[in-house]
Formats: structure tokens, sequence, C-alpha cells
């Protein structure tokens, strides 16, 4: 099973923009159990307050979808803190589980997530994860 951590900025680009690559991941690839979510007790909260912030009411925020996302993720409890320095401290948690568990963190954001920070851990776009998912499932 292929194994993904989806930052909170992926949840919501698929919510604005459900035909875009982030969309087309959520809805598509996961909701379809083709790639396995895994979270923890603070992503799965990080998501909820997000997509009931204000701004995104426009958009019909919180999607419909976003629950069944969630009970259908592998959940593991919180990860130790990351040992390494990154821009956003808060955003170490995404790394820290990617690693502890073997997924693909996958971001909009790169700058969160600096190379000499990621021990090893493979960070991707929603689009190059989608065309490595399209290229590996012929």
């Amino acid at each position: 099973m292929r194994l993904a951590i989806l930052d909170t900025n992926v949840v919501v680009a698929a919510g604005v923009s459900p035909d875009g690559p982030p969309g087309r991941l959520v809805l598509d690839w996961v909701l379809r159990g083709q790639v396995g979510m895994v979270t923890c007790p603070w992503m799965v909260e990080e998501y909820r307050a997000v997509v009931r912030r204000r701004k995104f009411g426009a958009y019909g925020f919180p999607p419909t979808w976003l629950e069944p996302l969630v009970q259908t993720a592998l959940h593991l409890p919180d990860p130790e803190p990351w040992p390494h320095s990154i821009p956003d401290a808060k955003d170490a948690m995404f790394l820290a589980l990617a690693q502890v568990s073997g997924a693909w963190l996958i971001t909009g954001d790169f700058k969160h997530f600096p190379e000499k920070a990621r021990n090893g851990v493979t960070v991707l776009s929603p689009a190059n994860y989608l065309a490595h998912l399209i290229a590996t499932d012929r």
C-alpha cells in the first residue's frame, strides 16, 4: 500500500479546486483506497480547525469528504518531536509522522520543509505525486 501524509494545504486546496492535483489526489486516489493516508490526533485537529476558518466559507467548507477522509486514514499516535529545525516548528509534526510511518509527505509549500531538515523523508508536490502514481499504476 502506498502511504501519504497530506499537508493541511493539500487538504484545503482539494476543497477549493477539486479538479486540480490536490483534489484529484484526495478524491480519486485516497478516498477510493488506492493511497493510504496516514494521520495522527494532532493532524486531525489541524485539518478540522483550518477548514473551519471563515475565509474558506465561500468554498463551502468544511468539505463533505473531510470526515470520511479522516475516518479511512491510518491513525497513528502523535510522533516524537522532530529533531531538526524547520521554518515553522508546528509543521515538523508532518515530517515526524512521515518518518515513523514510512509515508511520503505531500505538500504545496516546500519552503516549510527544507531539504536539509527532511532526514530522508520524501517530500513531493501533489502534481508530482500524482504523476508518480499514474506512472507506477500502469
